[in-house]
């Protein structure tokens, strides 16, 4: 007995006796029958869903309906002379427009269908082709798309009964795209359209196939990549898609419009086409994007250079935090440079500084006024305050001040109020700079003694806090020296301890002394360093007692040590012993410990230091190992900073330790300072990152702070449902300037709170993400493996990826399709690039032990810009804009991909990470331009690494030298080091640029292409 007629029969071609098939929904990799001979004509296909020739369809015309477009996909009409599904409609078919009740996608007249009319053929993206004269396609066998002939027995519902046969319980037949129950409840029908023909979609296929289609290609038709709405594969038709380059067509119906991004993943089992073009593969070659779009909608808020959230759309509710799968938190950099100039400061005078009662907010442009002017209500806990007197100004009928246009607090996210005295624990204290200098014999041979003495004395001038900048010196081998800079001397005088375990203070009154009182003194001193210590071959060091007494020194004031060490501590408290070679750990459970403090004693020194308000600043130099893992914890508790150079030469790297600690002397610094970061009702900051040492559950003690250090923490709902429909942040930086002067930096900040998670990841933010992750990686690192680390975090991009999937795995077809939101869109390849990174990648063989913890110290402190860049370094072809006029090559270097594919033999091109310049000469490289670069020839200089490039007098070299300089200026933290390497110089060339091509294949890691199939196949799974 046939099953009754369901309105998705194929034509019964006239010549032939084969009965119709169902039509299926598509399945990747699903078997396709024969196609019946009458397929075989190669014509073009027609324009999409029009039946040839018919200005309307009758009312029992299947595509009179608002069908879903899904249900749809691919079909291009029959021949003229039959009806689109046999000679008769389909009695009771879902798209019926007889009596039966309304099914879930009920017929509508012809007139009003959103494919009720279609252009003549004419008028169709294949104009002027002649009409197919069988089948949907008119050509070889059809794919296994939406209306493929595939059997029962091998469609997506070979488990299930007879396909498409009606429940015994209803007596309307089921559409056959929703299968055997109704539509969910979640889908909303589209509004009806008036009648007109659909857009044209981009992207046919414009002409007939050149291969015989009667014999299709063995490998699937290649997709492009990146497009805003791509098509699933077509497997196995020909040469020729269906939709190459669009998806199913949409009309007008705004309610399946696809709002996200899509790569087209078209490989077919077999085949060694990955299916996927590496060149159309998503890159941010123009760097970090400021999520400055958000001031539109919060023009009060600070700048996204202060604050970054990771997502600017706040859950409302603990279920969509935890579908969120992506950290949420925020990014504060609460000194960076203000990109619109100065901070306006205020100074409230007696009035004291306005703040609520009850939560101590400040007050900022979202606090609202009330009762004429006399209170004002805290827009993070809404408790109405009382305006003092001196501050009083009426208000106009909207609740606005007067006079708010006037007063920066009142307008600008960004503001700074002079403190006063109740501010103060004790008076502000001078500046003060204490240099512990290691003397032993490394530091002597290397240069370094000759290096740091005149790079301070360069910078005694530009010290902040001119007149009261205090200063001073001990130097350290098996022994200590204090230097006694008395003002009445006219040469130092230096004192030698010797007991290293009970350390005391010769004269504890002049050993830190007024620079501008001693300045002769200090000037001899610096003068001499290098002399004084030239014949000494001692090896040994006692950093920890050097330490204890630098700390006896700086207890009463407080300021910024600066610790320069070239050899591992061996000597006293705090001695370390060589275990950077201890292969066998990497792999176990015990691996983090080697990147961890072995002894307690310098985590213990940090908190004593942060006491009393000491930042240290570690300079480490050793050619050997040296534990950096034990001497960085002195900066990241205290928040300082850890400098390496790893075999320091003061020839190569002199001009970086130059620069470098003149940066660190003469920056903007802002003293004894504390942190704290205040949320709406709601939310609350748990968990915290960076350099600094946490004295309560949420303030932050920073003894120094600069411009190039930033802070990254997560959030957490407190409530279960958020009942606000705005969430309010505000930074508060407590310091006291160079100047004398204590002061509180603030930044204040709005989001909303949705209910929607695509308005969480449309709200996203790339960069802020990143930042986050990063740091808890490193941290991550430090109690389990690399490869652990590396694995949870493609975990998290994985369910990201896949809870975005699910979003529109309904509405869309995105099967084959690697979907992911507008704003996220670099987010695979920088988690990519942070598995690849010096503090993550690989193991023991692949990075120092040193070096590895080195850039995990780094990448804890660095603002998003310069993490961004660190990570996915700058690749910039030279040699083609270096005959340009000078102030046309700034806007001719255009960032490249980092693949070796974009390397050509006879380029010069150089790689930026921010720390290092590497110069890469091509072996066809024109060896008149590699001399005039130089200085030298190839052939008189074969050891490239101890190459030091000085500008030479010729156009190229000067150009090449600007745009060192030019690269250099747009982030003054660092100091690039350059380095040249010639292509094939092995094994240079490989962790000098290989190592930093990330989406190339490395050792054991993947290539970007890989990596977006393997993230593909996982959101699948």
């Amino acid at each position: 007995m046939q099953p009754p007629p369901m309105g998705n029969e194929r034509p019964r071609p006239q010549h032939q006796g084969v009965p119709g098939r169902p039509v299926s929904a598509f399945v990747p990799g699903a078997a396709v029958a024969p196609a019946p001979p009458s397929f075989g004509a190669a014509a073009a296909p027609r324009a999409p869903f029009a039946p040839p020739g018919a200005a309307a369809s009758p009312a029992g015309a299947p595509f009179a309906a608002a069908a879903p477009p899904a249900a749809m996909a691919g079909y291009r009409g029959p021949p003229p002379p039959q009806r689109p599904f046999g000679a008769a409609p389909p009695p009771q078919g879902p798209f019926a427009a007889g009596a039966p009740p309304p099914s879930p996608f009920a017929s509508a007249p012809s007139s009003q269908g959103p494919f009720g009319t279609a252009p003549p053929p004419s008028q169709g993206p294949f104009t002027g082709v002649t009409p197919p004269p069988q089948g949907p396609f008119g050509t070889a066998a059809p794919p296994p798309g939406p209306f493929a002939t595939t059997p029962p027995s091998q469609g997506p519902f070979a488990s299930a009964p007879p396909p498409f046969r009606p429940p015994p319980s209803l007596t309307q037949p089921q559409s056959p795209t929703a299968g055997a129950m109704a539509p969910p409840a979640s889908y909303v029908r589209p509004p009806p359209v008036q009648s007109q023909p659909p857009p044209p979609v981009q992207g046919y296929y414009t002409g007939p196939p050149t291969a015989n289609p009667q014999f299709p290609m063995s490998r699937p038709a290649f997709q492009q990549p990146v497009q805003t709405m791509p098509p699933p594969p077509m497997a196995g038709f020909g040469n020729q898609a269906a939709y190459p380059t669009a998806g199913p067509p949409t009309g007008t119906l705004q309610s399946l419009v696809e709002d996200f991004q899509s790569l087209s993943v078209s490989s077919a089992p077999g085949s060694l086409d990955p299916g996927l073009d590496i060149k159309g593969l998503p890159r941010p070659l123009d760097g970090d994007e400021e999520p400055v779009k958000v001031l539109e909608s919060y023009p009060s808020n600070c700048h996204p250079r202060y604050f970054r959230l990771t997502t600017h759309a706040i859950p409302a509710s603990q279920s969509l935090v935890s579908r969120w799968h992506l950290p949420l938190g925020a990014v504060v950099h609460p000194l960076a440079e203000s990109p619109d100039g100065e901070v306006p400061v205020i100074n409230f005078g007696a009035a004291g500084v306005i703040r609520c009662r009850r939560c101590r907010t400040y007050i900022n442009p979202y606090a609202t006024f009330a009762d004429a002017g006399r209170k004002w209500r805290c827009n993070l806990c809404t408790l109405l305050n009382d305006v003092p007197g001196e501050y009083f100004c009426a208000i106009d009928p909207s609740g606005r001040r007067y006079d708010a246009d006037q007063r920066p607090e009142l307008s600008k996210g960004t503001v700074e109020f002079v403190a006063p005295t109740e501010y103060m624990v004790r008076p502000p204290m001078p500046p003060s700079y204490f240099f512990l200098i290691d003397v032993s014999v490394s530091a002597v041979r290397s240069g370094l003694l000759e290096v740091v003495a005149k790079t301070i004395k360069s910078c005694l001038d530009d010290l902040p806090g001119f007149p009261r900048t205090q200063i001073g010196f001990i130097t350290f081998d098996s022994t200590l020296h204090f230097h006694n800079f008395k003002s009445s001397l006219s040469q130092p005088q230096m004192m030698v301890v010797a007991d290293l375990d009970d350390v005391f203070l010769p004269l504890p009154d002049d050993l830190l002394v007024n620079l501008v009182d001693s300045r002769h003194v200090v000037e001899s001193f610096l003068d001499s360093l290098p002399n004084m210590f030239q014949d000494n071959v001692n090896v040994e060091s006692a950093l920890g007692p050097a330490l204890k007494a630098a700390f006896m020194v700086m207890s009463q004031i407080g300021g910024k040590l600066l610790v320069f060490q070239s050899t591992l501590p061996s000597l006293g408290n705090g001695r370390l012993r060589l275990r950077g070679d201890d292969v066998r750990a990497y792999g176990t459970d015990k691996e983090h410990t080697l990147r961890v403090p072995e002894d307690p004693f310098y985590k213990q020194m940090a908190a004593e230091f942060t006491k009393n308000q000491i930042a240290v600043d570690i300079f480490s130099f050793s050619d050997k190992y040296c534990d950096i893992a034990s001497l960085g914890s002195l900066g990241k508790y205290t928040g300082g900073q850890v400098y390496h150079y790893p075999s320091f030469q003061a020839v190569t790297h002199g001009d970086k330790l130059k620069h470098e600690l003149s940066r660190d002397l003469t920056r903007e610094t802002a003293w004894e300072s504390v942190m704290r970061i205040r949320c709406g009702k709601g939310v609350r900051f748990t968990t915290y990152h960076g350099h600094f040492m946490l004295r309560s559950t949420d303030l932050l003690a920073l003894p120094a702070v600069d411009s190039d250090k930033a802070f990254a923490m997560q959030l957490s709902l407190e409530e279960t449902l958020m009942t606000t429909q705005t969430v309010y942040f505000q930074v508060a930086l407590l310091y006291t300037s160079s100047s004398g002067e204590r002061r509180i930096r603030v930044h204040t900040a709005a989001a909303p709170v949705v209910t929607d998670l695509s308005e969480m990841y449309r709200q996203a933010d790339t960069g802020a993400i990143v930042s986050l992750l990063s740091r808890i990686a490193v941290e991550n690192s430090l109690s389990d493996k690399l490869d652990s680390v590396r694995q949870q975090l493609q975990l998290k991009l994985v369910r990201s990826l896949k809870e975005y999937r699910n979003l529109y795995v309904v509405q869309h077809r995105i099967g084959g399709r690697l979907i992911y939101p507008e704003s996220l869109r670099f987010l695979p390849l920088y988690i990519l690039c942070m598995c690849k990174s010096l503090a993550l990648r690989g193991g023991y063989a692949d990075v120092s032990l040193d070096e590895r913890c080195a850039a995990g110290f780094s990448m804890m402190i660095l603002p998003v810009k310069s993490l961004l860049n660190f990570i996915y370094p700058s690749l910039y072809r030279v040699d083609e804009v270096l005959a340009m006029e000078p102030d046309r090559i700034d806007g001719s270097l255009k960032r490249l991909p980092l693949t070796m594919q974009c390397l050509d033999t006879g380029g010069l091109y150089l790689l930026d990470d921010g720390f290092t310049f590497l110069v890469w000469l091509g072996r066809m490289l024109s060896p008149e331009l590699v001399n005039s670069i130089l200085g030298v020839s190839l052939a008189n200089f074969p050891d490239l690494s101890k190459i030091h490039l000085r500008e030479c007098d010729n156009e190229y070299s000067r150009n090449f030298m600007k745009i060192l300089r030019t690269l250099r200026e747009e982030d003054a933290s660092y100091h690039q080091l350059c380095r040249v390497v010639r292509q094939g110089e092995q094994p240079r060339e490989g962790f000098l640029l290989l190592s930093n091509l990330v989406e190339d294949q490395m050792a054991g890691t993947s290539s970007y292409m890989d990596w977006i199939l393997q993230i593909h196949r996982q959101t699948q799974s």
